[in-house]
This record gives structure tokens, sequence and C-alpha cells, in this order.
């Protein structure tokens, strides 16, 4: 039986299985759940802004607005990082022929929907820190005793 493009891609979608290794949904997961792909996907979203719950509509960015938001990201990490999102349809850079150029990173459609998700996954972080940090105080403090007690 012969099928067309729109089925084949149907029927591929059915077979992408994020826990067999071959598939190549691994490779997106990997990317997306790196911290500067949440970080940018927020920014872009319009979650940059300083007072928590203050977030406003997805924006264009210049490549020195996304730097100074992240801070501690490398030249060198945003800039693969842009690209990968680029490359994977996840945000489009725009150049417009200034003195000197003007380049802008704004979110796709695609993006945006990865955009709603990723703030929810920051916003859990950011709320639960606290709790997080006393639960490693703790368990590091019982390990420490196990091991003294061990000796």
């Amino acid at each position: 039986m012969t099928q067309t493009a729109a089925q084949k891609k149907a029927q591929a979608k059915v077979e992408y299985n994020a826990f067999l290794a071959a598939c190549p949904s691994r490779q997106l997961l990997d990317r997306i759940s790196d911290k500067w792909v949440v970080l940018i996907l927020c920014a872009l979203g319009g979650d940059g802004s300083p007072v928590p719950g203050a977030a406003d509509a997805p924006k264009a960015m210049r490549y020195s607005e996304i730097s100074r938001l992240l801070v501690g990201v490398s030249q060198k990490m945003l800039t693969q990082t842009l690209r990968s999102l680029e490359r994977d349809g996840l945000l489009t850079r725009t150049v417009t022929p200034t003195v000197p150029v003007t380049v802008t990173y704004e979110l796709t459609d695609l993006g945006l929907s990865l955009h709603h998700m990723t703030r929810g996954l920051r916003a859990w972080a950011q709320t639960h820190m606290t709790e997080v940090l006393a639960n490693r105080e703790s368990h590091d403090t019982l390990v420490r005793s196990r091991l003294s007690g061990a000796e």
C-alpha cells in the first residue's frame, strides 16, 4: 500500500517513543531540558520582568538584551543555543540592515507553545527552591552521619 506524505508523517508521529534509545525525540528532550533553552524561551515569552508574576506578552529581543537578562550565560553558549532553537523552528532570527546591523529573536508559534510549558517549569523551580534546599541539607546531613558512623 502506498502512503501519502501526510500518512507517513502521522505514522512516524505515532512511532515516536522517547523511552526507546533510537527515538529522535530524545535529542529534542535533551535540548529543551537545558536551562539556557528554558530561560531564553521564558525571556522571549515576556517572563523577564523583575516583578514575580508580572509576565508581559511575547516580544522580539536583541541579542544584547537576552544576554543581559540571562546573567551568567557565556557568549558562546548563548549563540549556540539561539542557533539550535532557530534550527528547530522555535524562534526566528531577523536581521535588519541598519548601521550597525540589528538582529532580533522572536518565538515562533511552535516556540510559544513550548514556552507555556517552560514558564511553568521555571515558576515551579523558583517556588519550590527553599524546600529543595532544605531537603538537600537534610539528605547531606544524613549521609555525613552515616559515613562518620561507619568509620
